[in-house]
């Protein structure tokens, strides 16, 4: 799988600024909307970072988010912040979220949620440092990798906002780690014969190619991952012919196996059951479609730093 670890991330080592910028650049790269850093300013009377969330059914929640940059988020801490942002904003804040650095005992996660719903706020969210480095390894990895290494950021909201939305002031190098990670699923390293689902497989192509060609990764369910660079934002010209030729293989990948389909070399058991994941393979096919993958590895390894995916 592709090689991005680099914790764990001791939180601890970085000032109260520091934190805050890399909370407040991660919840823009997550799609919030309307984010206003608030601590930035020195009078946050309790709430660090205000915006709202985007909800599944693609409704919004204004929520205030606190950056907890010590070792212990207290009770009183956090009662004398919500109490603080309620103040503020009234009934217009329908939810509160607190990032910390260190961990969060369940008893104490429990006891600030209780004091949350009676200033009715709902629902609280509280990450712990792991948590938070957990959700940035998923969302926004160039993030953490540029807070660790000591890349400084933009020092203001808005020059943030341009950074994230637009991978404009990333090298290369970054925007080639960014791609890779589309590459970390197991329709790249599981052997073809021991694919559980065709349908799921055909998806994951697909996905990919869409992925490489606009930015936008998603899930086998259609969910959206989060945006990436495409192919197209890479600045040199010989590195995006490369990634020009990764999306072709894809799609030769994706017509050789409907080719196969559609011939019955790749065929579902009898069962009539869709979600099945018995099928049958002609001689020599899985080998054919197994090649082609590591040929688009092989490519994706020489272009992309720490690359390491491998078929088993």
């Amino acid at each position: 799988m592709l090689n991005t670890k680099v914790g764990p991330v001791h939180f601890e080592d970085f000032g109260g600024t520091e934190f805050e910028r890399l909370v407040f650049a991660y919840h823009l790269r997550a799609g919030w909307t309307d984010l206003a850093w608030y601590g930035k300013t020195g009078s946050d009377q309790g709430r660090d970072i205000i915006g709202n969330e985007i909800l599944e059914d693609g409704s919004q929640r204004r929520t205030v988010i606190q950056c907890a940059n010590r070792d212990v988020l207290t009770l009183d801490k956090a009662k004398h912040d919500m109490t603080g942002a309620v103040g503020e904003e009234g009934d217009h804040l329908k939810a509160f979220k607190f990032v910390c650095r260190g961990d969060v005992s369940a008893a104490r996660r429990r006891a600030i949620q209780e004091a949350g719903k009676k200033l009715k706020l709902e629902p609280v969210t509280i990450w712990s440092g792991s948590e938070f480095e957990e959700n940035l390894r998923l969302r926004g990895e160039f993030l953490l990798r540029r807070f660790i290494e000591g890349v400084a950021f933009p020092d203001d909201g808005e020059g943030l906002r341009r950074f994230v939305s637009s991978f404009v002031e990333l090298s290369d190098e970054e925007m080639l780690r960014e791609i890779g990670q589309i590459f970390e699923r197991p329709a790249f390293w599981t052997p073809f014969y021991a694919e559980c689902s065709l349908s799921g497989f055909q998806q994951a192509i697909d996905d990919t190619i869409g992925a490489l060609n606009t930015g936008v990764w998603r899930t086998r369910e259609g969910d959206v991952i989060r945006r990436l660079p495409s192919w197209r934002d890479v600045g040199d010209p010989a590195i995006r012919k490369q990634l020009e030729g990764v999306v072709f293989a894809l799609d030769a990948l994706r017509r050789l196996f409907k080719k196969r389909m559609q011939e019955g070399a790749i065929r579902h058991c009898d069962c009539e059951d869709a979600s099945c994941p018995t099928f049958f393979l002609d001689m020599g096919v899985g080998d054919e479609l197994d090649a082609i993958r590591h040929d688009i590895l092989d490519a994706a390894h020489r272009l992309i730093p720490g690359f390491a995916v491998r078929i088993v």
